[in-house]
């Protein structure tokens, strides 16, 4: 097997599955991109077995500690474990992440069920090289009506990936409702948001709407109204969900009428709407921050930080005086420290204090590595506003 000699301090002696380009001593055995690589360390000693692109840089990122190919057993052995362990904790439901990339051993594959229709993500080289077996090994796993694959994910293209949607097995289904809690969500799996919902977020939706009984409700970048409608069905008396794609407001009120709800649903730039309320005085007893990720690398975080700190600080600004603030980052490069710290700031100069109720995170079916931090992407915070004193 050809190989990559890795060098001393690299980050995979520290626990972590990824060696960089810098990490790279030297490789031997001429290894090709989607090859599986052999990792040794500078005596000579088995580090385990990698997927190699030396077009990314990530040139490996190891899923065994043990000498291993990439065939049907392998796959369907990590498919059937990842649901297995779903089922544990009580992480296996209807929708569910089935595999989880990293946190799953599939480094790269994600894995999403509605009801009896897969979505496949493929987003490294040499698993995307390796499409035929997974769908095999999902069809003898989960018995699918339909594979649907959504490789239009960007971050394909640092693995030299070209985007692509299509079915590949099955047929897709035209329309169809899903249901979380109680609510209604109608989907499209070929060309929705991400795999059609936000899955990691299930779990917090009912969290956040525990308190928005009788409260004024402002959800900002509401994608398909998730927590507006758990609000709403938790007895909110007004909600407004704000969304600048006009797709998406008209999503929205479409899932409104499907459970009977009343949600104002409204397209305008949050960062805008959030100005006009304050020059309203208006006052929201909870607030939702659920943004796209600000920072997207390491060289943007300046950036992110005072986009995320403007949003805070216009968000407390609304607040009403106990008022709730649920908030979210969703990139990885944005420590649960740094956003807490950006959180104090805003509230620094919007002069008010807040106490930290709960800590929020991505639902158990997106299992955190803590050797790979990358696999924690999601913090959040659940706030309430202490009143002046």
């Amino acid at each position: 097997m050809a190989g990559i000699v890795v060098k001393p301090r690299a980050r995979i002696f520290r626990g972590h599955d990824w060696v960089y380009k810098t990490e790279v001593l030297k490789t031997f055995g001429e290894p090709q991109a989607g090859d599986v690589v052999s990792l040794r360390d500078g005596k000579d000693r088995s580090l385990g077995s990698a997927i190699y692109n030396p077009n990314s840089q990530i040139v490996a990122r190891r899923f065994s500690r043990r000498k291993q190919t990439l065939d049907f057993e392998f796959f369907f052995r990590r498919i059937r474990q990842a649901i297995e362990s779903r089922r544990r904790i009580g992480a296996y439901r209807d929708p569910c992440r089935l595999v989880w990339s990293e946190s799953d051993g599939l480094p790269g594959v994600i894995i999403d069920q509605y009801e009896r229709n897969i979505v496949l993500q493929t987003l490294t080289f040499a698993m995307d090289h390796k499409k035929e077996l997974i769908v095999e090994a999902i069809r003898q796993s989960t018995e699918p009506l339909t594979i649907i694959e959504r490789n239009d994910a960007p971050i394909r293209k640092a693995e030299g990936l070209q985007p692509i949607s299509r079915v590949l097995y099955g047929t897709a289904p035209t329309e169809l409702q899903i249901e979380i809690d109680g609510i209604k969500f109608a989907v499209d799996l070929l060309s929705g948001h991400k795999t059609g919902f936000y899955l990691d977020q299930v779990e917090n939706y009912k969290i956040v709407s525990g308190v928005a009984s009788s409260a004024a409700v402002l959800d900002c970048f509401s994608n398909q109204g998730a927590f507006a409608l758990a609000c709403a069905k938790r007895g909110a008396t007004r909600v407004q969900a704000v969304e600048s794609s006009s797709d998406l407001v008209s999503g929205i009120q479409r899932n409104a009428a499907l459970n009977g709800l009343e949600i104002e649903a409204v397209q305008n730039n949050v960062f805008d709407y959030l100005s006009e309320q304050i020059r309203a005085n208006t006052k929201f007893d909870l607030i939702i921050l659920d943004p796209p990720s600000f920072a997207k690398s390491k060289q943007n975080l300046d950036s992110a930080w005072r986009g995320y700190k403007e949003i805070h600080l216009r968000a407390l600004q609304l607040l009403s005086s106990d008022g709730y603030l649920a908030t979210f980052s969703c990139s990885h490069h944005v420590s649960r420290q740094m956003f807490l710290d950006l959180i104090v700031e805003s509230t620094v100069d919007a002069r008010k204090h807040v106490r930290v109720l709960r800590c929020l995170s991505q639902s158990l079916d997106h299992p955190i590595l803590p050797h790979i931090p990358e696999t924690e992407y999601l913090k959040g915070f659940l706030l309430q506003a202490i009143p002046a004193r």
